[in-house]
């Protein structure tokens, strides 16, 4: 096995295309040429129209909505490239699907997570590049290494330029009590103080909001999170931090907009001033959620593959 790449190669699957193009537009290389389709019946196909033999090959292609097709195309594509004797393979995921099913929250549950862990292992990737991972334990799911790169730079910076000196005046909430950490390292990076809403979950996608630790009375407030999938929690947050908490305002940030669902109707009519999200998953819904404002991951991921590329350490990218 060559440890190293001849030279870098970078092709992407129909889950994120204009993604892909950003990252190889920074990098300053051409977008790797391949053909992704389905047949009738549903299978996926995979033609690469250019060598891959000895290069260092980075596939992109987050396996969002439509998941399992996504997927598939990803561990089409790694298998392709392998069978042509690429030198070395790193799946490129900005949003790795299947990441809530990380354990077995009753009996005979299965642990999806793992199970992709070792379906993109065994298809011949040798290394993942992901970003923001619903529990960081799933690093551990895989026996070759895992680069998770957090939005959290992405967002410091941006809250930094928009509120200035009163982000020390602000609020950092979290969602619930298993985003704490996350939003604690958030909130120390903008000088802020941390609230967060403690609520009980009484189904899937459904919670109810009980109460509010902290001071966010007359405050703007903003809501850190991972991800927003049918929007219930946050915005349920939300409704909970002004009406029982007294805050003034509310924004909110996520890593992953997958908006399934309910989620734009919810968002718009939320009392949610803006959600700022990152474009790991395609923005196909910008228009319609009037609140939504899309950061680019382009640069971050850009420079990661080339440090990957140039075996330099990404540790800088994580602060």
């Amino acid at each position: 096995m060559i440890s190293h790449g001849k030279d870098i190669k970078i092709f992407t699957g129909s889950s994120n295309p204009a993604l892909a193009a950003e990252i190889c537009k920074i990098i300053g290389t051409k977008l790797g040429e391949a053909e992704v389709k389905t047949f009738a019946d549903g299978e996926v196909s995979v033609s690469l129209y250019e060598t891959v033999r000895g290069s260092d090959v980075f596939l992109i292609n987050p396996t969002c909505n439509p998941v399992n097709n996504s997927l598939m195309e990803l561990l089409i594509m790694i298998d392709a490239c392998k069978r042509a004797s690429a030198g070395r393979i790193t799946a490129v995921i900005p949003y790795f699907g299947y990441a809530r099913q990380d354990r077995k929250a009753k009996s005979r549950d299965p642990i999806s997570a793992k199970l992709v862990a070792n379906m993109l292992t065994a298809a011949g990737a040798d290394r993942v590049l992901t970003m923001d991972l619903h529990a960081d334990q799933i690093q551990g799911f895989f026996d070759i290494p895992v680069d998770n790169l957090r939005g959290n730079p992405i967002f410091v910076d941006y809250y930094a330029k928009k509120f200035g000196e009163r982000c020390e005046e602000m609020v950092v909430v979290s969602p619930d009590v298993g985003s704490v950490a996350r939003a604690r390292i958030f909130a120390q990076k903008l000088h802020m103080s941390l609230a967060i809403v403690d609520k009980r979950r009484q189904k899937a996608n459904q919670c109810e909001v009980m109460n509010v630790i902290g001071d966010v009375a007359g405050k703007e407030c903003i809501i850190f999170d991972d991800m927003v999938d049918t929007a219930g929690s946050l915005c349920n947050a939300a409704k909970a931090i002004v009406e029982v908490g007294g805050a003034k305002a509310v924004y909110a940030c996520a890593s992953h907009g997958i908006l399934s669902g309910p989620a734009i109707e919810r968002l718009n009519s939320s009392v949610i001033s803006e959600l700022a999200l990152l474009n790991t998953i395609p923005t196909k819904f910008g228009a319609e959620c009037t609140k939504a404002r899309y950061l680019s991951v382009g640069p971050m991921f850009a420079e990661a593959i080339e440090r990957i590329y140039q075996e330099i350490s990404i540790a800088k990218l994580f602060n």
